[in-house]
């Protein structure tokens, strides 16, 4: 059963190019329609959200996620189209959204309840909950202009899911709790879900969206992308969002380095990533084939030749080290080479990396040449990592305690 039908929904907004700045030009332009350009935040939406399911929507900002929300919540009326909603909305939009600044926590609660419909016997049975779950009983009694950006999302959130919700939309606004209240969040929209909730989520955290929505629908300038299952379609927008990243980084970027001396016995020229498809790529992508192509040049004999590769994080911790130690009579010591060192299933999970190269004698253990540390990119491809790495371990079978 649906609970949200949007139908051939469009959204028009007026944006005015010049507004009066005193009170003699209100006046002197009274009766004149002010200049304005119109602009479509949604252009012929449609979807469906079924109950007990939670429903992503995603894309870049200014897409027309916040704008189809607030249709769905009743704030904006549609300039055409219609939406049908079945059963009672809490909705949690904005930061402070529905708080009035002079008055304290405990009102706010009150206040809040009664525009949802709740008596105050029904907000009494449920006001130790709220204030429990928001960890604000030090300040409750406080006027919420005094909180902050954080305090304001625990109130918000706790009066939003405690009210008996039937249906429960959230803009992007639990990402400015800490992390401790995000767990939390997650965990209670987790129970909502079961004991039968509609969530329809907007957010820019594709690891929360493909964890926890059932269906995806991808916005771009207000027009509808795709919908489907949540992994299918943050895997399609993720590939777009990688597409549009390379184009704009030089597909060489990651092969730069530092000039060398010409004397040295190898000198490490720089290094390439090559995806699973044998392309040079700008960013490495989780859970993708991924190698790792180092070029070198070699201008006399090295007795035992060895090339180290170190991945570490941004704060310099080293997450993995291997080396290459060519066997000299297979693999010419003067000259010019690249090799590949191929990852099946990419293990790190998006963000920033260091790469660093060393190339050295194992015999001697003398290092002939270093190349300077270069940032790594890794972005999510669809894969999602929860964490800094893929373990990639595999679970045995449950089996009764005592059994061999």
């Amino acid at each position: 059963m649906s609970v949200i039908q949007v139908e051939d929904v469009s959204k028009r907004f007026r944006l005015y190019t010049e507004k009066p700045s005193s009170v003699k030009e209100i006046f002197t332009k009274f009766g004149r329609t002010p200049d304005y350009e119109e602009f479509w935040a949604l252009r012929n939406v449609s979807l469906e959200v079924e109950e007990a399911s939670v429903h992503g929507l995603i894309g870049h900002n200014g897409c027309g996620k916040s704008t189809l929300l607030r249709v769905m919540a009743g704030i904006h009326k549609p300039t055409s189209g219609k939406v049908t909603t079945v059963g009672r909305i809490s909705a949690l939009l904005e930061l402070g959204a529905g708080f009035h600044p002079e008055l304290t926590g405990r009102e706010n609660i009150y206040l809040n309840a009664a525009i949802l419909g709740l008596s105050r016997k029904q907000t009494d049975a449920l006001y130790d909950g709220i204030v429990e779950f928001s960890g604000l009983e030090a300040f409750i009694d406080s006027p919420v202009k005094h909180y902050s950006s954080g305090m304001f999302v625990r109130l918000g959130f706790s009066v939003a899911v405690h009210v008996e919700p039937q249906i429960l939309l959230i803009d992007e606004v639990i990402a400015v709790g800490d992390e401790e209240f995000q767990r939390r969040c997650l965990d209670h929209l987790a129970n909502l879900r079961s004991q039968g909730v509609t969530i329809v989520l907007v957010t820019h955290a594709m690891g929360i969206v493909q964890n926890m929505c059932d269906h995806v629908t991808w916005m771009d300038h207000g027009v509808v992308q795709a919908q489907g299952p949540a992994l299918e379609v943050v895997g399609d927008y993720l590939s777009e969002v990688n597409n549009e990243e390379a184009a704009r980084r030089p597909s060489d970027a990651a092969t730069a380095g530092d000039a060398a001396d010409a004397g040295e016995a190898i000198h490490i020229e720089g290094f390439e990533l090559i995806n699973g498809k044998g392309d040079v790529a700008s960013f490495a992508l989780s859970g993708d084939t991924v190698s790792i192509r180092v070029h070198w040049r070699a201008t006399r004999p090295v007795e035992v030749p060895q090339i180290r590769l170190t991945v570490e994080s941004e704060g310099g911790v080293i997450l993995a080290t291997t080396a290459l130690e060519p066997d000299r009579n297979a693999i010419p010591s003067v000259g010019r080479f690249f090799v590949d060192y191929q990852i099946d299933h990419f293990p790190l999970a998006p963000g920033n990396y260091i790469l660093k190269l060393v190339a050295r004698d194992a015999s001697s253990h003398v290092e002939l040449d270093r190349f300077a540390d270069t940032p790594m990119l890794v972005r999510s491809g669809g894969y999602v990592i929860d964490g800094m790495f893929d373990l990639r371990g595999t679970w045995g079978t449950v089996r009764p305690e005592g059994l061999a």
